[in-house]
């Protein structure tokens, strides 16, 4: 790929989006198969690739969660593989009949889903995202051009290069996956002003990055927000579910968007719950940011400042504060939420009900970690991003989300009075 201009790339996606929108389902399902091959082929040069990656970045100290989102080893490596043959499985969206009815004079009407054409994407420091936005564009018959960032350039350059070359083998021009990473902020700058050529945009990564986006784009873009993630210990909340869940929820992967960062408890149970989760999230290595409360019942807490409950740590840290009632929990949730994922645990089933329903959130839980906000673990395959905007997406996206609809009327000669 050694064209001069951005714009000569996402040209070449938009005339790609042509034959990616013909391909048949078992087309799509064989260009896949053959992306997830090369990429099992290839892990040897993707991992030492990503090793430069990996060195650059810590000399540059980017912090150890965008390492750990940066990091592609022989497992991630297998695992972007199976993802790939899972999207690959998944129903196709194209074709398939939204809705429909017959006019009074006739007419048959029917609304179904077709490709958007040409996916942008804009994110940082995750090679996984390039891999798993170009199999879900492709299964849904888009072409897609990637911005990746720089911390993640020599990983990218050859996940680009290997999947061009898988899909060609597979019959279908290489030209349906670009990338614009070679030429920097133009290349990004080239995707947000794309009119014409770019009919989506999806950015993922910090909040200052996504915000950048929104603010200067001048194609539609469907935002993937931070996550600044809520968990609720209500009054009932039984002392495993509650140490258990926020462990998992904080612990098992701390620099992603769905991990934990705010847990509030219920004044009647802080006595109870405080110090057992609490000491289970320090005996993980989690440092604990909490109010005067928290700090009266637990050694070892860092005092909390206005900045903590409006923080995504991304990192084990987490901030701990004790609300007088659920209308409290619910008032500092619509406060400092960033609209990604909360969830409740009690045994109560009204205060169940009251948080599914109140909380203006992409998804909202009860009694279940964080963690699965995700589109792996809702069965969409590989996901483009969590949304938490309103229009068109809403949460986890998958296929269905990267397509759009038209409408198909066929007629026997009616004419309009």
């Amino acid at each position: 790929m050694t064209d001069q201009t951005p714009q000569v790339r996402l040209e070449r996606a938009k005339e790609a989006s042509r034959a990616t929108a013909a391909l048949t389902s078992d087309d799509k399902a064989r260009v896949l198969e053959a992306i997830a091959v090369a990429l099992q082929e290839a892990a040897p040069r993707i991992i030492e690739a990503n090793g430069r990656d990996i060195e650059r970045g810590r000399a540059d100290g980017i912090g150890e969660s965008l390492i750990d989102r940066l990091r592609l080893d022989e497992k991630r490596v297998a695992a972007l593989a199976a993802a790939v043959r899972e999207v690959a499985s998944l129903p196709d969206p194209v074709g398939r009949v939204v809705g429909g009815h017959r006019m009074p004079n006739g007419v048959a009407l029917e609304q179904v889903r077709v490709p958007f054409g040409v996916v942008g994407a804009i994110y940082e420091a995750r090679p996984n995202v390039t891999v798993d936005i170009a199999a879900l564009a492709l299964r849904s018959g888009n072409a897609v051009v990637l911005r990746g960032g720089s911390a993640a350039r020599e990983s990218n350059t050859v996940l680009v290069e290997v999947m061009r070359g898988a899909i060609e083998r597979g019959g279908l021009t290489a030209e349906a996956i670009q990338t614009v990473d070679d030429f920097g902020r133009d290349g990004a700058k080239a995707l947000m002003h794309g009119r014409g050529f770019i009919d989506v945009l999806i950015p993922r990564g910090s909040a200052g990055l996504i915000e950048a986006v929104v603010t200067e784009s001048t194609v539609p873009v469907i935002e993937t927000g931070a996550g600044n993630v809520h968990i609720v210990l209500d009054e009932t909340a039984p002392d495993e579910w509650a140490r258990d869940i926020v462990v998992n929820a904080k612990v098992q992967r701390p620099s992603v968007c769905n991990a934990v960062e705010t847990v509030l408890v219920h004044r009647q149970a802080a006595p109870r719950l405080v110090p057992l989760v609490a000491s289970a999230l320090q005996s993980e290595g989690v440092a604990i940011h909490g109010d005067d409360v928290v700090a009266g019942l637990m050694s070892n807490v860092i005092p909390a400042t206005e900045e903590d409950w409006a923080t995504e740590y991304l990192s084990l840290d987490i901030a701990m504060k004790v609300v007088d009632s659920l209308d409290e929990a619910l008032d500092h949730i619509r406060r400092y939420s960033t609209g990604h994922t909360e969830s409740i645990i009690t045994t109560d089933s009204r205060n169940a009900e009251r948080f599914l329903a109140e909380v203006d959130s992409a998804v909202v839980m009860v009694n279940a970690s964080t963690r699965f906000t995700d589109g792996g673990e809702f069965g969409f395959g590989a996901e483009v991003g969590i949304s938490t905007q309103k229009l068109h997406a809403r949460g986890p996206m998958g296929l269905a989300e990267l397509t759009s609809t038209k409408w198909l009327a066929r007629g026997s000669g009616q004419t309009r009075g």
